[in-house]
């Protein structure tokens, strides 16, 4: 089988990045299947569905007749898809062909003939009239999901007392947050990116950083649905991830007198579907002015915490940000982990989280802003410290001349005066220099 690079995007990305023993692992678990089925291509599960009753490998250029000629790279896409999750193993001998994975063949075969419905205990009355809407559900979702978020960045910003465990919290700081010696952990450039994403694309983000999971614990968790089930249907583990997840948002626990119930909430859900399915872009909240002045009508902490890493907040109303982009405030963002080179991730956040009146405007952030965090940026390049040492007074030419060639042959020279015999090498290489001299000296 190819070896195929992947970089994760998403969890599908994430889980396609996994050994083929890791996967044929996942493959056991009939809810594990349907779940990647759903995340595929709809020409990627139309490839599946002809293959599950198929035993035998089927050659590649029998699989591109399935296709109008006009679809050959909609093909491709799919047939890279199903190798990567190792859906497909792809066989080369007198010609290409694809057999579909055994153990994830089986159990689907399984899944569609018993029916896909998770063990549920009809629910007491009591219990099913205290049932959430589905918008009480949503908003649930995002508060506790944003009140997560916010602990990450800023733990004295939270808007209530929170109980994450510090496994959990460890987990994510990993990476999206930096700490050194005894100063306050910063967010990171990944950690920026990530909150961005989440500010478009709240379905994607969820995918990204549920990564630190091990993928084979979360996904035996069949959360595909917004029914109600028993904790008494979940194994141990299972039940104490369930409370660690209700904490996150991804699902609401409903007491009753004597047993529990969990609700998957909309971002569970998102974590079983595509990209495509999960991508419904939110609208945006942002107005930036000429004069470096901008506007965010929110309400949310978050976005004032997010904001707060670029610009200078200058006073918040109940559903207003006001602040501005000084140099200051963009300095602060580079020593808060957006590097000088990704300063393209602020101007790209301003313009995907445009407020809709100006979104639509041709540039939607005003190009003298664009153009003067650049050359705030550009400041910072123009001069690169380098750890170096000097030499000097070398007892003759010829020393010198090999001291030159020595530094040259392991990349350390940076600098040289042939006239006046001085020279200044990269300090990774100074011990090496001064042992070699010692040699010439004998």
């Amino acid at each position: 089988m190819p070896q195929v690079k992947i970089i994760a995007k998403n969890f599908m990305d994430m889980v396609a990045s996994l050994t083929a023993r890791d996967l044929n692992k996942l493959y056991e678990n009939p809810f594990i299947c349907e779940a990647i089925l759903r995340s595929l291509p709809p020409l990627a599960k139309k490839y599946v569905f002809q293959m599950l009753y198929i035993d035998g490998a089927i050659p590649a250029k029998t699989m591109e007749e399935w296709v109008l000629p006009d679809g050959f790279t909609k093909h491709k896409v799919a047939i890279d898809r199903l190798v990567q999750l190792r859906l497909f193993s792809e066989e080369k001998k007198k010609e290409t062909t694809y057999r579909l994975n055994s153990t994830f063949q089986s159990n689907l075969q399984k899944h569609l003939i018993n029916g896909g419905a998770l063990p549920r205990e009809p629910m007491p009355s009591g219990i099913t009239a205290r049932l959430p809407t589905l918008e009480d559900l949503e908003a649930y979702a995002i508060g506790q999901w944003e009140c997560f978020l916010l602990q990450l960045i800023s733990s004295a910003q939270a808007e209530r007392p929170t109980n994450f465990s510090s496994s959990m919290m460890k987990v994510f700081q990993r990476g999206l947050l930096i700490q050194r010696d005894k100063e306050a952990p910063r967010l990171t450039e990944s950690g920026f990116q990530f909150l961005r994403i989440y500010l478009q694309f709240p379905g994607v983000a969820s995918d990204i950083l549920f990564s630190g999971f091990s993928a084979s614990k979360f996904l035996r968790v069949p959360v595909f649905d917004s029914l109600a089930y028993n904790l008494n249907t979940l194994s141990e583990i299972q039940r104490s991830m369930i409370k660690d997840f209700a904490d996150l948002g991804l699902v609401k626990l409903q007491q009753g007198r004597k047993e529990s119930w969990f609700i998957p909430t909309k971002l569970a859900t998102n974590l079983s579907m595509s990209l495509t399915d999960s991508s419904a872009r939110k609208e945006g909240f942002v107005v930036v002015e000429t004069n470096f002045r901008m506007y965010a009508y929110s309400t949310s902490k978050l976005h004032c915490e997010i904001l707060r890493l670029f610009s200078k907040i200058e006073y918040q109303l109940p559903n207003l940000i006001v602040g501005a982009i000084t140099k200051e405030s963009l300095y602060n963002a580079f020593e808060n982990g957006i590097t000088a080179e990704q300063v393209s991730l602020i101007i790209s956040f301003l313009q995907q989280n445009a407020h809709p009146r100006v979104a639509d405007r041709i540039p939607s952030v005003p190009e003298n802003v664009c153009d003067q965090i650049r050359l705030w940026e550009s400041d910072l390049n123009r001069v690169e410290m380098t750890p170096a040492h000097y030499y000097e007074e070398f007892p003759s030419r010829d020393v010198f001349e090999a001291a030159c060639d020595y530094a040259r042959d392991r990349s350390g020279l940076l600098w040289e005066d042939s006239k006046k015999m001085r020279l200044v090498v990269n300090a990774e290489i100074h011990m090496h220099m001064r042992e070699f001299l010692r040699g010439q000296n004998k």
